[in-house]
């Protein structure tokens, strides 16, 4: 823990946590709940196996995930298209303030649309894949401020490199194993 002053706090995640930081918040995990082989992990998510709800741990954020109730979910929390939508599109935001901010550029809001959907690959010209369904993501952003038509366009430009975005459109290799 981070400052040391340790609280106990109520299980979660299959007793994954043992206490956490009155002051900072910072949790620190019960390793005997971890299951072999874990060494570490940025998000833990659980959840029973007759409901499509999910608990997540980010770090020291908790947060649910659902389906909507006309796909059989509660709605308790956003669908994880919803999550990976939101993922894209804060990432989006603060990689065109952070670049705004250090060119000192009059930014003053940045509002990113999202919205996913599937398509037949025969029905998008610029895509490589022609046979079957694909994902899109449709992107709109806005940045409000007395920017000129150059700053924005280069914002646009940057917009494109968010790390989110860069992930998505590279070739992704997810390893899965049974622990």
């Amino acid at each position: 823990m981070a400052c040391g002053r340790s609280v106990p706090v109520q299980a979660l995640g299959f007793g994954l946590w043992r206490g956490a930081c009155s002051s900072c918040g910072d949790r620190e995990v019960n390793m005997s709940a971890v299951p072999e082989g874990i060494t570490s992990a940025d998000v833990i998510v659980w959840g029973e196996g007759g409901t499509f709800a999910q608990q997540i741990a980010a770090g020291r954020h908790r947060l649910k995930s659902d389906e909507p109730d006309y796909v059989g979910g509660t709605d308790t929390g956003p669908s994880p298209y919803d999550f990976l939508l939101a993922a894209l599109g804060s990432c989006t935001s603060m990689t065109v303030g952070m670049y705004a901010r250090k060119k000192n550029w009059p930014l003053e809001r940045v509002t990113v649309w999202l919205r996913h959907s599937k398509i037949y690959a025969a029905d998008c010209s610029e895509c490589e894949t022609r046979n079957g369904m694909l994902d899109r993501i449709e992107r709109d952003v806005r940045f409000e401020g007395p920017l000129s038509t150059e700053q924005r366009s280069r914002l646009l430009e940057i917009a494109n490199k968010c790390p989110v975005h860069r992930t998505l459109t590279s070739e992704i290799n997810i390893r899965t194993r049974i622990i």
